[in-house]
């Protein structure tokens, strides 16, 4: 499921011809960036790539003022079935994807067990600042969100207090930890 194709496909889905421009416009407007993996600055290769792939065609050349020459695209029928397929693979998709960490954690360096619990602080710091962004966003954004916009804000909220509260419980944990590498690096020596 890509971010970006959802947002073009539906765009010209449900707004009719549109060029990269208005569509860039629409993404601002809507702060899709604040709670969609979607970067406005990709948009104009995401345009080639879906015209390459026959997902959306350019209906016509505009120009208005002095602005250079723009192109409109229009949603193809294979974007239809596209963006009816990327609808549901976004609705039943669960991602939750890997987090270097945990690897990490579970690869400690018997030589630097002393640090672990300064690391772990480290993150839940970064993770708090996150959290904190994240309230600051939505308070910006809450006024123009749609009610399942706002959803989504607070679901990214959500998941990183949980990250918190199992950093906090890792965190209680390090002892254990500790003592338990210093006995396998024991069994080893």
């Amino acid at each position: 499921m890509s971010p970006m194709r959802l947002f073009i496909l539906g765009a010209l889905d449900a707004r009719g011809d549109m060029h990269g421009h208005q569509l860039r416009l629409l993404a601002e407007e809507e702060r899709i960036h604040l709670w969609a993996d979607v970067s406005v600055g990709s948009l104009y290769g995401a345009l080639k790539r879906l015209a390459n792939e026959g997902l959306i065609e350019e209906v016509r050349t505009e120009r208005e003022g002095g602005y250079p020459e723009r192109q409109v695209y229009a949603i193809t029928a294979e974007g239809r079935e596209t963006l009816a397929i990327q609808r549901e693979d976004g609705l039943t998709t669960v991602q939750m994807k890997h987090d270097p960490f945990d690897l990490a954690i579970s690869r400690l360096d018997p030589d630097r067990l002393d640090h672990l619990a300064e690391a772990i602080e480290n993150r839940l710091v970064v993770l708090n600042s996150m959290l904190a962004d994240q309230e600051r966003r939505l308070v910006f954004a809450a006024p123009y969100l749609t009610i399942a916009e706002t959803w989504v804000m607070h679901h990214r909220a959500d998941r990183i207090r949980a990250e918190i509260d199992s950093h906090q419980k890792l965190l209680a944990t390090v002892p254990d930890i500790v003592a338990d590498e210093l006995t396998r690096k024991n069994h080893h020596d």
